[in-house]
């Protein structure tokens, strides 16, 4: 199996360009389902150690059904098939261009939950239009154990979020652990508290916001990922949930660019459009984010029967 690992502003990337499980020929989100279902013991390995990293997200390329697209991918990590990643695709158009699939401009690729853009403006530098954002309830009061009286939104932008404005702990690098210990108690509460996104949709994700600790900077966030990991970037998907939570509040004017820093200090170029396609619920946006990506390596992954940790460490 050929992988072609990267990282997105610190936060990795894993492609799986050659030897994944056959899904089928269907629509992405019945891969996407496929995946999660039938090939646990395929893409969870992947992610997690040994072979992987805590932080990584996987990438497996598939055929698109849309003709207009490069290619379709399903994204992953360890916990959970994931309907879209905005560090991964800019990873992933970095790593088309490293192979030589795609060159510098437009280019759509083909997700699970629908079709993105991706701009290549040099072998690293990637802007990516996502699929329509929009915020689903706002101001969501929670007592959470052992953390207090929690106001949050629920917002959507490619996976499920809830988003703290005013995070009771300060947004620092000093605070990861604290900050990870706090997410876990939010999203479990919620899961306790029965609150979901729209239509059943599973909140996993939660996002901290502060300030920015450098005077470009619009805030600061950090974001636990559904496998308790934290993002090392400002997270795409979860950027443009917040661009979505910004534009309902009118705090941020369409096509104005704001800089969003992540815990480890790297950020992304944020903007958005408002959609043709309006939410009933709320304003709905078309988010862009513009960041960039590193290739690391080339690696063929050895499936050695013989390797009691093969299917990774389960702890």
């Amino acid at each position: 199996m050929l992988v072609i690992d990267s990282h997105t502003e610190g936060e990795p990337t894993r492609v799986v360009a050659k030897g994944g499980p056959d899904l089928g020929t269907g629509p992405l989100s019945e891969r996407a389902s496929k995946l999660a279902i039938e090939h646990e013991d395929f893409y969870r390995p992947l992610v997690t150690e040994p072979y992987g990293q805590e932080a990584m997200v996987g990438a497996l390329l598939v055929e698109p059904t849309n003709a207009e697209c490069v290619t379709g991918v399903v994204y992953f990590d360890a916990a959970a098939v994931i309907g879209m990643c905005g560090h991964g695709t800019i990873g992933l158009a970095a790593t088309l261009a490293h192979m030589g699939k795609i060159g510098v401009g437009r280019h759509k690729i083909e997700t699970p939950v629908g079709i993105v853009e991706v701009e290549l403006r040099d072998k690293n530098t990637v802007t990516v239009t996502n699929i329509d954002s929009y915020r689903y309830q706002t101001q969501v009061e929670l007592t959470v154990p052992g953390v207090g009286k929690i106001i949050g939104d629920v917002a959507w932008g490619g996976n499920w979020f809830f988003i703290i404005n005013d995070s009771p702990i300060d947004v620092k690098p000093d605070n990861i652990r604290a900050l990870t210990e706090a997410g876990i108690a939010i999203r479990e509460t919620l899961y306790a508290n029965h609150l979901e996104g729209e239509n059943g949709g599973i909140i996993d994700h939660i996002i901290f916001y502060g300030p920015a600790l450098t005077t470009h900077g619009h805030s600061r966030n950090f974001v636990l990922c559904p496998d308790n990991a934290y993002d090392r970037s400002p997270c795409g998907t979860g950027s443009s949930a917040r661009l979505a939570c910004l534009a309902a509040d009118d705090k941020l004017a369409p096509n104005t660019d704001i800089i969003q820093e992540s815990i480890i200090g790297s950020s992304y170029t944020l903007s958005y459009q408002l959609s043709e396609q309006q939410n009933k619920a709320s304003v709905s946006v078309v988010p862009k984010l513009c960041g960039q990506a590193f290739v690391t390596k080339e690696a063929m992954m050895v499936d050695n029967p013989d390797d009691p940790l093969r299917l990774g460490v389960n702890v």
